[in-house]
Order: C-alpha cells, then structure tokens, then sequence
C-alpha cells in the first residue's frame, strides 16, 4: 500500500489552475460545434439565463463575484437569519390555514406537527363569532394564532383576546399575531384603507400587555398574486411596512416598539435559489429601513408556497412544487412556512391534503435535518450575488413607490397596478410559448385523467388587484373542450400523420401530441385520416423527409378532407401546409384558433 506523504500539498498540486479565459474558450468552441459562433469573451453571457427585474443567471460564478459581507446569524443585516440559532432549535413553524369552520380539522393539524394556525376570518372566511368554535379544543397557551380578518380585524382581534381571558390564558403566554393589514386590505379590495386608529390602539395593547403578540402583518402576496416579480414583492413590502412604522409613530409607539408589531408574509415558489435570495435579501432591506429609523431589528417572516403556482389540472404535481418551495423557504431562514395543499386551487383542501401539506414541513425538517444547518445556501457566489443584486433590484422598486406618493396612494392611483400587469403580461408569454412549461398543464398534460372534486371554497374578497395563476390560458383551452366532450361525448381531435420510420417521426410525433393536449385536443395517430374523426391534421417527421414528401402529403390529406395542415417543425416553404407548432411558438394562440375552426366555444 502507497502511503501519500503528510506535507500539507494538494493531490492537484501538480496540476496548473485553469484561468477564467480558458474556460470561455472551451465555452466557445462546444458552441461553435452547436452552430452558435460566438467569440470567447461572449460565451458566457450566451449561457446566461434571464430573470425578471433586469436579473440573470450566468454559467459559472467565482470568488471575484463579489457581495456585501452578510454579516453573522441574528446581527445586523440580518441577511443570514433573524436569529442565532436559526431553526435549529425545533425547526420553523408549521403553520397550517384555515378558512372554514372545522374544528376537527384544526385539532388533527395540531396532532400531526402543526405547531401554529393561520385563521382566515371575517368576509370570505371563517365568521368571526365562529372563532370560538373553530378553537374549541385548542390549547391557546400552546398553539399560536394568527388572524387574517381584512376589514374585521377588530372584531376578530377583540374576540381573539376575550378567548384567552375566558380560558384563562396569561397574557404573557398569547403568541401570535391579530393580523390588521390596511394596505393589504386596500391591494385586494379596492377599498380605502379602513381607519388606522383602531389598528394603532391593538398595537398599543399588545405593546403593553401582551409581549408574544403582534398587531400588523405585511402581507405580499397580494402583489405577488397579481402576477409582480420578486423584486416588486419586496418592494411592496418594504413601502407598506415604512406606511405602518409612520402610523405607528403619529400614534405615539416607540421605534422599537412599532417594529416589534410587524410580520411580513411572502410567497415561496419553485424558483428555489430566487426564493432563498428573496427572503435573505429581504431581511437585509428591513435592517436597512430600521437602521435609519434609529432602531435595526431583524424581520419576523411567514412564507406561504405560491398560489400562482398552484395548478387546477393534474394537482398531484402540486405536491412536487410545494416542497420545492418549502424547501427554499427552510433555506431562506424563514420563521413561519404554510404548505398550502395540493388541492388548494380546487376547493376546501380534505383531511389527505391537509396531511400531505403539513407533513412535508415535518419530513424537511424531521428526517432531511434541513433546519440543522444555519443559512446553509451562505458562502454560495452565486445565492451571496443573487441576494445583492435582487436587494438592489426590490430597493428600486421601494424608492419607485415613495416618489408616487406611498404604497396607498400607489395603489389609490392605479399605477402600481399597472406596473404589475406590465410583468405579469411578459411573463405570460413566456407560459404561451411554453418557455416556462407547467407539468400537467402546458408539458405532459393527461386528458384522461380523473378530475379532482371538493366542496368550494369561501369567496375571497375581490375589487381590488387580480388574482392570476400560471395555468389559466391553458385551463380555459381545457375548459372549453371539456364543455364539448360533455355536449358531443368526444374531444375535438387532430390526426397526426407519421412520415418516414419511427427513428424519423417519433420526436417531433411525441413534441405535437403534448402540445395539442395541452389545449384538449386529443391526438389520433392510429389508422387513417378518414377514420380519425379529426378536422384537422399535423405532419411528423424530420426536415429531410418534409423535403421529400411535406407537400405531397399535405395535398393527399386535403384532398381526404382536411381542413387545416400543420407541420411540426420549424416554419418553411412546404406548398399545402397552412401552420406550423414548434418549440417556442406561441402555443395558446395556436390552440385556440384551431379550437375556434373546430367549431368548440
């Protein structure tokens, strides 16, 4: 046996260090041999990925990628957690909603990990003398409770507070938050933001008398459901949070004591490494706010998986997309995580959903050890850059909505709605072109599958901005097929016609059967045009056979009756053909002009 001399050199030693030019050039030739000349110096930005808020992706980061030092766990910036020890304790919160009464469903999530309840109460939710219902059973110096009542927060706060008298709960012992959100109210509403004084007298309450309560939340998700981008949610945030700190001062609270009443809620998506930046990057901004208040506190944070994300069609998949989120909400340091289920987008969630949803915090933490680990994405280049650069980005956004007048006035004049739609808007045509596919919606869509029924769900407040998801052009495709299956028993159908062996066919055959499902119609590639049923037809093969045989094809199935010829391949001069599907083309704008012809409405 070798015994490797104890000399303190590397094993690598004697290999050179590649230098950063070395690599674009290697860069630079694989892409040349991919048909892309680009010089050295470009290869990297080619393989660059682009965000929204101006961001990108690059290939390769290094340690001249430089970041602001994030400073220690629990210290000012707090960009690497709000408290020393993280989560290591008992891992983050799992915090469970509800917006229906059902107290059997309450009591089987605390049973079953869930160690806080996010009470939807007041219009569209849970009626406010029901509370008491709700938490019969609950040991309220156990189980924190945290109010989401819009315009009835008082009552709900008021009724809140008269339970733990009644159950004899010291006021030392409430843990929680009462959940009064004005702007929030205003964002989902439309209404004016309803009279503060109320709000400033629960937070001089809790201030006083109740040290494990808070009054305020700062809840982004509403203009994260309005389709804004990560850096609009944080800027949103900071503008609505610096609105309370100002009321909260006029109404005679100290510094310390008005961010003490502040949580912030944001969205945790699938976009693992964009939301631990955001929620790092967060934490980094909210210092900055108190440090020139006089008074650098750490911000309290409650993230819930996206409801943007949340698919109607094939809703399993949404148990993948939440944990991702989950995940990089754990990550991102966040205090407080909701797992909305899988079939949050459908109805009221069942007990199976329910459990699902909490069970994923309980697995993360539990048998991943995911909260062992303190900030466990820090020293990475390229989550240390992406923090900055989206801590840059949501600053922008922040000083955008002070120079219009303040987040109510933003709101009031209608151009923060504006400038939410403009980024919703881009990013749909990315979903249209499927360059941001949905699995189970726009990619691998199954047009067999069972659909999933439950009770509705309470009507959420509506007039203010709107509520989008990322499957809703594909759900409308899809709804209006499912009207034609159920008036003519059959989905409008397109017979796809294989050219050539299989080796020539079988990509693009494969590529067309999962974009045309994706609208609901149902593909024929058995028998013949004649016995298909379809109206319509698209040619599969390679662009050496369309060559030869596209045209002579084509003219065959007009003559069979045909009405429309799609070619599946990138657009040519091929005489007979009327349409091309292709990867990148606008795929909701062809489904539903060949559901248009197809006579489905």
């Amino acid at each position: 046996m070798t015994v490797l001399p104890d000399d303190g050199l590397s094993l690598a030693s004697e290999f050179p260090d590649a230098t950063h030019e070395q690599w674009q050039h290697l860069v630079a030739g694989v892409l040349r041999k991919s048909g892309r000349e680009v010089p050295d110096t470009a290869a990297e930005e080619a393989l660059s990925t682009a965000l929204e808020d101006g961001l990108g992706i690059r290939p390769l980061y290094s340690a001249h990628d430089a970041a602001p030092d994030p400073g220690l766990p629990g210290f000012a910036p707090f960009v690497r957690g709000g408290r020393a020890e993280g989560s290591t304790v008992g891992g983050w919160d799992v915090r469970q909603q509800h917006t229906a009464v059902d107290g059997g469903a309450v009591l089987a999530d605390l049973e079953n990990g869930v160690t806080s309840l996010w009470l939807v109460a007041g219009a569209g939710g849970i009626p406010v003398p029901s509370l008491g219902r709700v938490l019969d059973g609950v040991y309220l110096d156990l189980a924190p409770v945290v109010l989401d009542a819009g315009r009835d927060v008082d009552s709900a706060a008021r009724e809140l507070l008269r339970l733990y008298e009644e159950r004899g709960v010291a006021k030392e012992a409430a843990r929680g938050n009462l959940g009064a959100d004005p702007l929030g109210h205003q964002a989902r509403t439309g209404d004016e933001p309803f009279d503060f004084a109320p709000v400033a007298d629960l937070a001089r309450l809790c201030a006083e008398g109740y040290p494990g309560l808070r009054a305020l939340t700062v809840d982004a998700l509403p203009y994260h459901e309005a389709g804004g981008s990560a850096a609009q949610e944080l800027g949103c945030s900071l503008a609505t949070g610096v609105a309370y700190l100002r009321e909260l001062d006029a109404a005679g609270l100290s510094v310390e004591h008005a961010c003490a009443q502040l949580e912030f809620r944001y969205a945790a998506t699938a976009d693992q490494f964009l939301t631990i930046a955001k929620l790092r990057a967060a934490r980094r901004l909210w210092a900055r706010v108190t440090e020139v208040c006089g008074a650098p506190v750490g911000q309290l944070q409650h993230a819930v998986t996206s409801p943007v994300m949340m698919a109607r069609r094939d809703p399993w998949v949404n148990m993948l997309r939440t944990t991702v989120a989950t995940l990089a909400a754990g990550v991102g340091g966040a205090d407080a995580v909701t797992v909305l289920p899988f079939d949050h987008a459908i109805g009221l969630p069942d007990a199976f959903a329910r459990r699902i949803a909490r069970n994923t915090s309980t697995i993360l933490v539990e048998e991943s050890h995911l909260s062992r680990v303190i900030d466990p994405a820090g020293g990475s280049w390229y989550v240390e850059r992406l923090t900055d650069e989206l801590a840059h980005a949501g600053w922008e956004f922040f000083q955008w909505i002070e120079r219009a007048g303040g987040q109510a006035e933003a709101l009031r004049s209608g151009r923060l709605g504006q400038e939410l739609a403009k980024t919703w808007e881009a990013r749909s045509a990315k979903l249209a072109k499927r360059r941001e596919p949905v699995t189970g919606v726009s990619e691998f869509p199954n047009l067999a599958e069972r659909p999933v029924e439950r009770v509705p769900a309470p009507v959420p407040p509506v007039g203010g901005l709107p509520r989008v998801r990322r499957d809703e052009a594909y759900e409308t495709l899809r709804a209006r097929s499912d009207a034609h299956l159920a008036v003519t028993g059959s989905r409008p159908r397109i017979f796809l016609a294989a050219m050539g062996p299989a080796a020539a066919h079988t990509a693009r055959l494969t590529f067309a059967s999962n974009l045309f499902q994706a609208g609901g119609i149902e593909p024929v590639t058995e028998g013949t045009f004649e016995d298909s049923g379809a109206t319509e037809v698209c040619l599969c093969s390679s662009d050496a056979l369309y060559e030869e045989q596209a045209a002579e094809t084509a003219g065959a199935l007009r003559a069979a009756g045909a009405g429309h010829v799609f070619l599946a391949g990138r657009p040519g001069q091929y005489p007979g053909v009327d349409g091309y599907v292709f990867a990148g083309c606008d795929t909701v704008t062809v489904l539903s002009t060949a559901l248009d012809r197809m006579g489905v409405s």
